[in-house]
């Protein structure tokens, strides 16, 4: 009896909570709620309970990141190694053959790489989260890692399974994929999955947001069909979103830009570098972030294109065998389909 009214009284005093978040006087605070947790996959319940369809509807249209028309100009951006380059190419590929020491600058950007792998980390922080970037000097690194097989009857790879089984050094989970009340196998994905050159998930005709590389290691945000993206010489890209930064400018923002969740988003300085950018979320240290507060750090990073990927309970980063960002999953970790991974450093990449 004792264990029935104290459950009984903890069932109570949450649902009282969740009347007032919902229901009480701070319309604020209700938006921010109610965008979290429909940006979830199982969370939405604690919305629905208490608000309609319309008013979840109206919350969620007025506080989201607008989508746009703008896709990547690739000739914008010149950096050695890129074929887009031009009378610049020489004077700092120079300058890069010595970026393994400890302060060099590059285009404006200085270097910090006292052990020579090409690879920065930097903790981030905000108001109501802390992450981690991770900053690639090479972008011909960073790749798409896919599973063999999509199918409804096999479970993805860890993300840690995905930097092992491509020999990386490092990684963040990818794209959208199907995972119905946070229950799914991580073995199909949504949207576009392009590997290699190759088009393994998505059809010429449909339209997805393609987010990823080029055949010259520009990355690539916005929306087009599947064969724009292989006309575009697309090497690696997956779909999620929204784009956050395109061509250096921001994306526009409608009320507070979306909810506080884990955050993976993926960006590109002018200078090529890579920024691999994951939040921690639904946690007492760390809340989460909304997309405007990623848009905020990429532009304190530099980033000129940038673009969300998938969050959530499959937010995470592993670097050198270490996770070094955790995710909230309450079940076993995440299984994944697709995945970017940093291949190690080589005489061709270098």
């Amino acid at each position: 009896m004792w264990v029935f009214i104290t459950l009984l009284i903890g069932v109570f005093g949450l649902y009282c909570m969740l009347f007032m978040i919902n229901r009480g006087p701070s319309e604020h605070f209700r938006d921010l709620f109610v965008v979290s947790v429909m940006e979830s996959s199982a969370g939405g319940i604690l919305a629905e309970l208490f608000l309609s369809d319309e008013e979840i509807n109206r919350i969620m249209s007025g506080n989201r990141v607008e989508e746009t028309t703008e896709i990547t100009d690739t000739s914008l951006l010149n950096f050695p190694g890129n074929s887009n380059d031009t009378a610049s190419t020489n004077a700092q590929t120079a300058d890069l053959s010595a970026s393994e020491a400890p302060g060099d600058e590059v285009s404006g950007f200085v270097y910090d790489d006292p052990d020579g792998d090409g690879i920065e980390l930097h903790e981030v922080h905000g108001k109501t989260f802390s992450g981690m970037m991770m900053i690639v000097y090479d972008p011909s690194r960073v790749v798409v890692s896919a599973i063999p097989e999509f199918s409804h009857g096999y479970h993805g790879w860890t993300l840690e399974q995905h930097i092992e089984n491509n020999g990386a050094v490092a990684g963040i989970n990818g794209g959208k994929y199907e995972d119905t009340n946070g229950l799914g196998a991580g073995a199909w994905p949504e949207g576009i999955v392009i590997q290699g050159g190759t088009v393994r998930c998505g059809n010429d005709g449909g339209t997805y947001g393609v987010y990823g590389f080029d055949e010259n290691n520009v990355l690539v945000v916005g929306r087009m069909t599947a064969a724009r993206a292989m006309d575009m010489g697309i090497r690696d890209a997956l779909t999620f979103g929204p784009a956050l930064i395109v061509n250096g400018t921001p994306a526009t923002l409608a009320g507070a830009g979306g909810g506080l969740n884990p955050r993976t988003a993926i960006g590109q300085r002018s200078d090529g570098a890579v920024l691999l950018l994951v939040i921690e979320g639904r946690k007492t240290s760390s809340l989460g972030a909304s997309m405007a507060d990623l848009i905020d750090v990429f532009l304190e990073y530099g980033a000129v294109n940038a673009a969300n990927l998938d969050g959530g309970m499959s937010s995470s980063m592993f670097y050198n065998g270490e996770q070094i960002v955790d995710n909230c999953t309450v079940r076993d970790t995440r299984r994944i389909p697709t995945a970017f991974v940093v291949l190690p450093q080589n005489t061709d990449n270098t």
